[in-house]
């Protein structure tokens, strides 16, 4: 594992147990070094990649650095809707970092998101009428990026179950399970902001939202050669 990394996911714990004990000055610290870890981590590791593509890797981190700084105080609406846009941003990106590597939207992959994300819609308009709008939409970004972070054709020799690619050797097989992470710890954020009540409840739910988060994160940035 290169040191990057391995500061990452350092970074990553640190963040993930100041959540859960009530830390927030652990997070402060820890959480926005992580995608400038990996930022790092694309410049120095080595992988050839296309100037554009790096540009596009870069400006996501940089789009999600700024969403990961406005979360630290997850239940500040105000800051939820602004992290939210800017992760549409960093969603945006990799959305067209998948398209240029080959990905393409295929039905049997797109239509259980969309109805993933008719039902989160639904929900948000029931109970957070105020969030309804911001989230849906990002939740739009999110989608396409997971729909195309799923293509067979970015993989081709991974084995795709259930509209996902089962990584193997390839790290571009690990994009889906990235994405679907993603999806897991967004829908988290949800679940936490309508129905977790106590405070050992909220931190516990943040603690798990910021794993499966971190997590998403190590593997949708994964070079596109061969480890």
């Amino acid at each position: 594992m290169r040191a990057l990394r391995a500061g990452y996911l350092v970074a990553a714990a640190v963040t993930i147990f100041g959540a859960v004990t009530g830390r927030e000055r652990l997070q402060w610290v820890a959480k926005p070094l992580l995608m400038p870890l990996l930022a790092a981590d694309t410049v120095t590791g080595g992988a050839e990649l296309d100037p554009v593509d790096r540009r596009l890797l870069l400006g996501s981190l940089a789009a999600a650095t700024v969403g990961d700084v406005l979360l630290i105080d997850p239940d500040d609406d105000r800051r939820l809707v602004a992290g939210a846009s800017s992760f549409a941003v960093m969603q945006t990106g990799y959305s067209l970092l998948w398209w240029r590597r080959g990905a393409r939207p295929r039905a049997q992959i797109v239509a259980p998101r969309v109805f993933a994300w008719a039902g989160a819609a639904g929900l948000l308009r029931a109970k957070a009428p105020a969030l309804a709008v911001p989230l849906t939409a990002y939740g739009a970004t999110l989608g396409t990026a997971a729909a195309l972070a799923s293509d067979p054709g970015l993989a081709p020799e991974a084995k795709n179950v259930a509209g996902l690619n089962i990584p193997n050797g390839d790290p571009r097989s690990r994009y889906g399970l990235g994405a679907l992470l993603f999806t897991v710890s967004d829908g988290l954020i949800v679940l936490r902001r309508l129905f977790a009540r106590d405070d050992r409840t909220r931190r516990l739910s943040e603690g798990a939202i910021l794993a499966t988060y971190a997590a998403a994160q190590y593997l949708l940035t994964a070079p596109p050669t061969r480890s």
